[in-house]
């Protein structure tokens, strides 16, 4: 192990045995750990230079909102977590509808809790599948009964633009915030604070952020996409603020959109 590794491993350690909180995140490959490929990264691997506190980034390419619950993936978390460990939720680019045949991803159109879906796979039996808000209401309510401090954050936009500006959200956008006021938990307006900043830095700045295809960010993008997510943590009354160390605190920022 290199030393500049074992210097971080120990300062993490530490930091947990004094706050013995830690922050998990649950999402796709926006936010995972080389999730796009090809040198592509997702924004989780740059969170913890703005805080005080370990991250773990639990986020799997590939997955939605129903995939990581099928999976079993928020039930582990469920499994892991202690009483004050934060959870941030960001799902999305996944969960939209498949067409004819069964992703395993999608889920039901629109936001009612009880609104269902059959699908067919492509086996050609059927499955019957829930809303997105369903899903992560779910994780959300387990996750305190835990004692977990989940967050709900909407996802991160594509690299589309319109007139100078980052085009307006998918409906996913407005569910996750759904979610988070039917469970009484923080929102975070992730995807209007990333489009803030790219609209910041302007379109042709931002153009090699995504090397890969529209979605998925360079390391460089990755961080402008995690300082995002800190500043809209900032604009936020959760408690995970009071972990964002100097260098979070000096992420840029226009306004407040919560």
């Amino acid at each position: 192990m290199q030393f500049s590794s074992l210097v971080v491993a120990v300062t993490l350690a530490f930091v947990a045995l004094v706050h013995g909180q830690t922050v998990y995140l649950a999402g796709d490959s926006t936010m995972a750990r080389n999730g796009g490929g090809n040198g592509s990264d997702g924004w989780g691997q740059y969170l913890a230079q703005y805080l005080t506190i370990p991250v773990v980034n639990s986020a799997v390419a590939g997955r939605s909102s129903r995939s990581y619950t099928d999976e079993g993936r928020f039930n582990n978390l469920v499994n892991t977590v202690k009483s004050g460990d934060f959870v941030v939720i960001e799902f999305g680019h996944n969960d939209g509808l498949s067409g004819a045949v069964d992703n395993g991803r999608q889920t039901a159109f629109g936001d009612g809790y009880d609104t269902t879906a059959t699908v067919k796979r492509a086996d050609g039996s059927s499955v019957v599948i829930r809303t997105f808000p369903y899903y992560i209401q779910n994780a959300v309510n387990a996750l305190k009964a835990k004692g977990a401090i989940p967050i709900v954050s909407s996802q991160t936009p594509s690299n589309d633009w319109s007139n100078g500006s980052i085009v307006a959200g998918p409906r996913f956008v407005g569910y996750a915030q759904t979610a988070a006021s039917r469970t009484g938990v923080t929102y975070i307006n992730h995807y209007g604070y990333v489009a803030q900043a790219f609209k910041r830095i302007g379109q042709s700045a931002v153009a090699p952020y995504f090397p890969v295809d529209h979605t998925h960010t360079s390391p460089a993008g990755a961080n402008v996409v995690a300082a995002a997510f800190v500043r809209g943590l900032l604009c936020s009354n959760n408690a995970l603020r009071n972990r964002v160390n100097s260098a979070g605190q000096g992420v840029p920022g226009e306004f407040d959109l919560e």
